[in-house]
C-alpha cells in the first residue's frame, strides 16, 4: 500500500521521493517502476527502507498507527508554530549615519527630525509585545541606525524587564547596528543586560566601502573594524554576528569576503541575496541587481569553498545552508521567519515602526515606506492586541501561504523543506491573493535551485562533506564528527 509522497526525476536519472514529514529516499528507474506497481520484493533493502521511511505499508491494518507516527513527525517539523509570536522587531528610528546603496530600510538623514520612536510609543509597543502568548520573546532593535535613539533602547529594555517581573517570560534582546556609534558607555549597558549585537560586513575594505557608505564621507570599514574590536573586548569574542548583503558589486568576490569574515574572527556567514524592497529597489534600480542564475552560481562556488576550508581544519559555516540541512537531515523545526509554511509573517515575527505602525514583516513595512501601506495591521496607539493579531488580513496571509495547497508547490518534491512569501507575491507579481505564480517566481527559482543542489551534495558527496554538514547542524568541530550515516 502506497502512502502520499512527492517525487522528481534527478539529472542522474534516478528519482528523489519525499513525504510531508520530511523523509526522503532515492530510487533508481527500475525500483521506482516496481514501487509504483507494488512489484518490489518485500525482502529487498529498498522495500525495507521505503517502509521504514513511511512511503509504503505492508497492510492497511497498520494505517492508523502509521498516521500517528507521521503526525508526530509533522508536528515536530511545525513546532515553531507553538510560540506565537516570538520575534518582535522594533524600529527605533529611520535616521542613519550611513547611506548604503542597497538600503531596504528607506533611511533618513542622521540630522533629520520626526523619525524617532518616542518613549510613550515604546512603552505601548512593550505592552503589546507582552500580550503575546509565547513563553519566549526576542526583542530586536532595528533602524536606520538604532544607536541614534539610544535613550529609547534603554527605555524599552528597562520597562520590558519591569513588566516581565510579573509574567516571567524568557526575554532576550538583539541590537542591529552598523557599530559606527558604539561607545564604552553603550557597551556597558549592553553587557549589563546581556544584549546581543548583530552587524553588517560586506567584505574587505574596498568591497565594504563600495556599498556601505558614510553620509559624511570617509571609510565605514575602518570605523567598523575599530568598533568591532572594542565590542568584542567588552562583550566577548563571540558576542557579535554579521550579515552580508550580496549585490552586483560583490557577487563575484564571495571567496574574498569569506576570507575576510574568517580573518576578522567570524565563525559563519549568511549568503543573503539582495532584497527587492526599500531603496534597494526604488533608489538604485537595476544598478545592484543580478539574475537568479548568477546568484545560484555564486552561492554554489562559495559553498564549495567553505566546505573545502572546513575539511582543511577551518570551522566555518554558511547559515542558510545549515538551516536547510537541519530541515532535511533532522526531525527538528527551524524558526527561520522568511521560509516557513504557513509564512512566518505575523505569527513568528512582527515589526513595529517608529510611529507605532505594526506590520507582519519588514518587507510589509518597506512597501509602506514606498507608498503602499497595504500590509499595515494597525497602530499601537489605537488598536488592541486582538485587533492586530486577529486581523482578517493576517488571517488571509496565513491561509494563503501554506505550500501544501499552493499550485506548483503542493506536488513539489522540496515542499517539506520550503516556504512561502506572500508579501513578495503581492509586491512583485501583483497578486492580491498573496499566492503568486510559482513557475515565474524568483523566490521559488532560488530556493528550488539551492535545495536541489544540497540534495545532490547529500546524495553524491563522500563522508568528508557529510561530516562538514553534520558539524554545522550539531555546532561541533569537524574533527569531532564521526559519521557513519550514508543515504
Amino acid at each position: 500500500m502506497l502512502l502520499p509522497f512527492q517525487f522528481e526525476r534527478t539529472i542522474a536519472n534516478d528519482f528523489l521521493l519525499t513525504n510531508d514529514a520530511g523523509d526522503f529516499i532515492y530510487l533508481g528507474p527500475d525500483e521506482f517502476e516496481q514501487f509504483l506497481s507494488s512489484g518490489l520484493d518485500k525482502d529487498s533493502q529498498t522495500y525495507v527502507n521505503l517502509k521504514t521511511k513511511h512511503f509504503l505499508l505492508d497492510s492497511p491494518k497498520y494505517l492508523a498507527q502509521t498516521i500517528d507516527l507521521l503526525a508526530t513527525k509533522y508536528r515536530s517539523k511545525k513546532g515553531y508554530l507553538r510560540d506565537f509570536t516570538c520575534l518582535h522587531m522594533v524600529v527605533l528610528t529611520l535616521r542613519c549615519n550611513h547611506n548604503c546603496n542597497y538600503c531596504q530600510a528607506s533611511s533618513q538623514d542622521a540630522k533629520a527630525s520626526n523619525w524617532d520612536m518616542d518613549k510613550e510609543t515604546a512603552r505601548r509597543v512593550v505592552d503589546m509585545i507582552f500580550e503575546c502568548p509565547s513563553p519566549s520573546i526576542k526583542i530586536e532593535f532595528q533602524g536606520g541606525e538604532p544607536l541614534l535613539n539610544f535613550p529609547v533602547i534603554v527605555e524599552i529594555v528597562e520597562y520590558a524587564k519591569k513588566v516581565n517581573r510579573r509574567l516571567n517570560k524568557d526575554v532576550s534582546f538583539v541590537l542591529c547596528t552598523n557599530l559606527s556609534l558604539m561607545t564604552k558607555d553603550i557597551l556597558a549597558f549592553l553587557k549589563k543586560h546581556n544584549i546581543e549585537v548583530s552587524t553588517s560586513l560586506d567584505g574587505p575594505k574596498e568591497l565594504h566601502d563600495a556599498n556601505r557608505i558614510l553620509r559624511n564621507g570617509g571609510s565605514s570599514y575602518e570605523i567598523f573594524v575599530k568598533n568591532l574590536e572594542l565590542t568584542r573586548f567588552v562583550l566577548g569574542k563571540d558576542s557579535v554576528s554579521a550579515l552580508l548583503t550580496i549585490t552586483n558589486t560583490n557577487i563575484g568576490h564571495l571567496r574574498e569576503i569569506i576570507d575576510e569574515y574568517i580573518r576578522l574572527g567570524f565563525k559563519n556567514i549568511f549568503l543573503r541575496s539582495l532584497n527587492p524592497y526599500g531603496y534597494a529597489k526604488k533608489k538604485t534600480g537595476e544598478k545592484l541587481q543580478y539574475r537568479i542564475d548568477e546568484y545560484i552560481a555564486a552561492y554554489k562556488d562559495a559553498l564549495q569553498y567553505i566546505i573545502e576550508l572546513n575539511i582543511q581544519g577551518q570551522h566555518f559555516s554558511e547559515s542558510f545552508t545549515t538551516m536547510l540541512l537541519t530541515r532535511i537531515l533532522t526531525p527538528f523545526a527551524t524558526g527561520f521567519v522568511d521560509l516557513q509554511s504557513p509564512a512566518g509573517a505575523g505569527i513568528l515575527g512582527v515589526i513595529y515602526d517608529h510611529d507605532g505602525g505594526i506590520y507582519p514583516s519588514d518587507e510589509g513595512r518597506m512597501l509602506a515606506a514606498m507608498g503602499d501601506s497595504h500590509f499595515c495591521l494597525g497602530n499601537v496607539h489605537d488598536k488592541t492586541y486582538r485587533h492586530i493579531f486577529l486581523n482578517p488580513k493576517l488571517k488571509k496571509i496565513i491561509s494563503a501561504s501554506c505550500v501544501e495547497i499552493i499550485p506548483g508547490c503542493h506536488s513539489c518534491v522540496y515542499q517539506p523543506y520550503c516556504g512561502a512569501d506572500p508579501i513578495r507575491a503581492y509586491s512583485q507579481q501583483k497578486d492580491k491573493n498573496y499566492i503568486g505564480h510559482m513557475p515565474t517566481s524568483e523566490f521559488c527559482q532560488k530556493h528550488k535551485a539551492i535545495l536541489s543542489h544540497l540534495f545532490g551534495l547529500i546524495r553524491e558527496s563522500d563522508d568528508e562533506v557529510l561530516d562538514v554538514f553534520w558539524s554545522w547542524i550539531t555546532k561541533r568541530p569537524y574533527e569531532e564528527i564521526g559519521l557513519s550515516w550514508r543515504q
